[in-house]
């Protein structure tokens, strides 16, 4: 019998559904599909789900109503077809991000071209030219980790932390991109800003991006970027973005 997928238990508050040990694109592609298909369900029982990078957790009152029920509910939905090869859900968006690569503004593009393997112009050509998956949202509100990149990309975190990247900062290790959502440290390495807020606390949808959504990251000038700063005061700094099917 294969390990994954697996219900378990979590406390008296929920079921974590796991498609994987670690961190591959059809095990988020079927947590993000399998969460969608359990919201399509409305089961009155089911309070909450969210998924992270290759699981999906199901929000349940498990003191009150016995686990078995909503075990017996999940494992026939798990059993219904191959979420592995499942299609992502409609509705997602794809975000068309404009991103300052280098200068002053995001230092270290040099430095992680290198660890990559390519040169900083052409580091700029794949990174400008990708479209990654929001695999998973974490670390601060709203904060997206995005894949995966080519395998060139797996590039490791630094052995030492940078004090601080603003808020926008794009940064790049292990195959994935994160915008930053609060001025903080880190260890991946800062190669694009963008004037992109991904929390937008005053606003009535203030988590901007949902697992599942794609983003492009076109390369502008520095005189493009102060710009849209100065220009754009929704929090989607520059960005364009279209419905997907």
């Amino acid at each position: 019998m294969a390990e994954y997928p697996r219900i378990r238990q979590v406390g008296l508050s929920g079921l974590l559904v796991q498609f994987g040990e670690g961190m591959t694109e059809p095990a988020n592609r079927a947590a993000i599909a399998f969460r969608a298909a359990i919201d399509a369900q409305h089961w009155a029982e089911v309070s909450e789900t969210s998924t992270s990078l290759v699981s999906t957790f199901v929000v349940a009152d498990l003191i009150n109503m016995p686990s078995e029920a909503l075990l017996e509910k999940l494992q026939e939905l798990l059993t219904s077809q191959d979420w592995y090869a499942a299609p992502l859900p409609s509705g997602r968006t794809l975000w068309e991000i404009p991103t300052l690569y280098g200068t002053d503004a995001a230092p270290q593009l040099e430095e992680a071209a290198q660890a990559a393997g390519v040169s900083p112009e052409q580091a700029i050509i794949e990174l400008s030219s990708a479209r990654v998956r929001v695999l998973t949202l974490g670390f601060a509100p709203g904060q997206p980790y995005t894949g995966e990149l080519p395998p060139h990309w797996d590039i490791p975190r630094q052995q030492a932390l940078t004090r601080s990247v603003p808020s926008g900062a794009l940064v790049v290790a292990i195959r994935q991109l994160i915008i930053f959502t609060n001025a903080s440290p880190t260890g991946w390495r800062h190669i694009g800003q963008t004037a992109f807020r991904t929390f937008r606390p005053t606003s009535s949808v203030p988590i901007a991006l949902s697992p599942g959504d794609e983003l492009c990251f076109p390369s502008i000038t520095t005189k493009e970027y102060e710009h849209i700063q100065q220009s754009d005061l929704s929090g989607d700094g520059g960005a364009q973005r279209s419905v997907l099917t």
